[in-house]
């Protein structure tokens, strides 16, 4: 049972309803109003367009809209009152967990719905909330209807009434296992790009903003003899160009990180058996989620053989 810490609860409910209408208009706390005549730190009165002289009719219509808005937000919200009973329970948490807001109300929050090894740490920041100490970040486990755990990331403020009593607390949190399952299927899609980089029959290569190898799929790794590991951090430039381009590739690597890409370009690769691979090139630029150029990359096909043929030809002429 949680202890009741708001200052005025000895008033009997004739003063409360001769107040009440007054001071539910007043702006000069953060409120947020809530379905049952309480009031939510977090919103201003001011914020929503209320004034003192704003009729009772009004606050109850934009009551409700507040309402109808947590219901309908994507976000767990939950409250309790000062005994630690649920008195608010919205769309999102009752989808999460499986209980409905009929099966929820009025049972206690901590140990019906939570795992009993954080019962005693999550009492402390309840009752921390009801004397007025918000917690944010606080990690928590909901045991949904069917037995699963299902992690939680909360921030837990005090409830407040229209004359600053506290009269409850409410929690509002991040579905961590939503965004574990948008990991999952982010790095699910990187290691299938990875792999796709990996055994594509052409070969690609990458570089760092400073020019150093940081990919090098395994077809390059077969075309010029070098490993992965071989080729990793080192200058592409100077270590596998042939010295009568490394000014001109140079230039293309120069352009690539500036955003300027370049198309079928021809290079020569100088191979770990003192071989020469002839490469069609395109070299285009490597950008981070911020849009911030972080490298380079070549996707490029080996015309060696075609190469040879036209010297050879040539050479005939």
């Amino acid at each position: 049972m949680y202890t009741n810490y708001s200052s005025n609860n000895s008033e009997d409910n004739n003063d409360k309803e001769q107040d009440g209408n007054n001071s539910a208009n007043d702006s000069s706390h953060p409120y947020q109003v809530y379905s049952n005549d309480t009031i939510l730190g977090g919103i201003g009165a001011s914020q929503l367009g209320i004034d003192a002289t704003t009729n009772s009719r009004s606050v109850s219509v934009m009551r409700g809209e507040l309402s109808q808005t947590l219901e309908a937000v994507h976000t767990p919200v939950f409250g309790i009152d000062v005994d630690g009973n649920i008195n608010e329970w919205n769309n999102k948490m009752a989808s999460m967990t499986g209980y409905s807001c009929f099966e929820t109300l009025n049972k206690p929050l901590n140990r019906n719905f939570t795992p009993p090894h954080q019962c005693d740490s999550f009492q402390e920041v309840l009752k921390n909330a009801l004397k007025g100490r918000d917690t944010s970040n606080y990690p928590l486990e909901f045991v949904t209807k069917c037995g699963e755990r299902h992690n939680l990331l909360i921030n837990v403020k005090a409830r407040y009434d229209a004359k600053n009593n506290i009269v409850g607390a409410v929690g509002a949190g991040q579905d961590l296992n939503e965004v574990t399952k948008q990991y999952r299927a982010v790095s699910a899609m990187a290691n299938e790009l990875r792999q796709l980089v990996d055994t594509a029959n052409v070969p690609i290569f990458g570089l760092d903003i400073h020019g150093n190898v940081n990919e090098w799929n395994d077809k390059t790794a077969e075309i010029t003899g070098f490993s992965r590991d071989e080729a990793f951090d080192q200058p592409l430039v100077e270590t596998f160009i042939v010295p009568n381009l490394r000014q001109s590739v140079q230039e293309v690597l120069n352009n690539a990180l500036k955003g300027v890409g370049t198309s079928n370009y021809d290079l020569e690769f100088k191979t770990k058996s003192n071989e020469t691979r002839y490469l069609l090139v395109n070299a285009t630029t490597r950008r981070d989620p911020e849009n911030n150029i972080i490298g380079v990359v070549g996707v490029a096909q080996d015309v060696t053989e075609t190469a040879k043929h036209d010297r050879a030809v040539a050479a005939m002429a």
